[in-house]
């Protein structure tokens, strides 16, 4: 006798969501995805389409000196919105600045004459001595269709690693060509035993994964 195993059923997860689709959102699917019904997300920018605008702030020390954005500017992490770069540490022909990203999160130290390269890229050259304070913004503009959607991947370094989202249906993209689809983006429970999880996913990993979604109002039930 013929052993038939019954797959999950698009959006078979979902316990509640919020009124006229508004936990819904048309997404892409990046290259290379095998997503099933319930498939924990991550959201990577597709750097090409992100303009990203550096400026001085009006109060900085008179000819201090200048932030020159890379090329590109920004990496796949990169967060829509406006990036503080605040100088904590002067120094004599040198100097260390606090980056910030939109959400007020620092990801890191930039040291005067040493290229910065994680979400935004840039370096800050030298000229009359910064003092704390002194600042400097770059300014991300990402709309909707600057980002992908990827399976959540705890051990990632392209903004995989940040669960934002779940699959409402199974998806499946060949290497050469995204795809359309349906998210869940905001403001649902669902049944945790119904979620896709990543294979050998710690415990750590999966909690840090609960708390990111339930930030974003998507909230696990067990």
């Amino acid at each position: 006798m013929t052993t038939v195993t019954e797959g999950r059923h698009a959006g078979e997860f979902l316990l509640s969501e919020a009124n006229f689709h508004r936990s819904r959102e048309n997404a892409t699917i990046a290259f290379s995805q095998t997503l099933l019904a319930g498939t924990v997300l991550g959201r990577i920018a597709v750097v090409a389409g992100v303009v990203a605008t550096a400026a001085a702030d009006a109060g900085n020390t008179a000819g201090a000196g200048a932030l020159t954005l890379a090329n590109p500017a920004v990496s796949s992490k990169v967060k829509d919105g406006v990036y503080n770069i605040v100088c904590t540490e002067p120094a004599t022909n040198g100097g260390t600045f606090e980056v910030t990203d939109p959400t007020g999160k620092s990801i890191g130290k930039a040291t005067v004459g040493v290229a910065f390269n994680k979400e935004i890229k840039f370096t800050i050259a030298d000229a009359n001595d910064f003092v704390a304070g002194d600042r400097f913004t770059v300014t991300v503009e990402a709309d909707a269709e600057d980002f992908q959607y990827v399976a959540y991947n705890p051990a990632g370094a392209d903004g995989s690693e940040v669960a934002v989202a779940l699959a409402i249906y199974g998806v499946v993209t060949p290497a050469d060509a995204t795809a359309p689809a349906v998210i869940i983006a905001r403001d649902a429970e669902v049944n945790g035993h119904q979620i896709e999880w990543p294979a050998g996913i710690t415990a750590a990993a999966k909690a840090d994964a609960i708390q990111a979604l339930e930030a974003r109002g998507i909230i696990i039930r067990n």
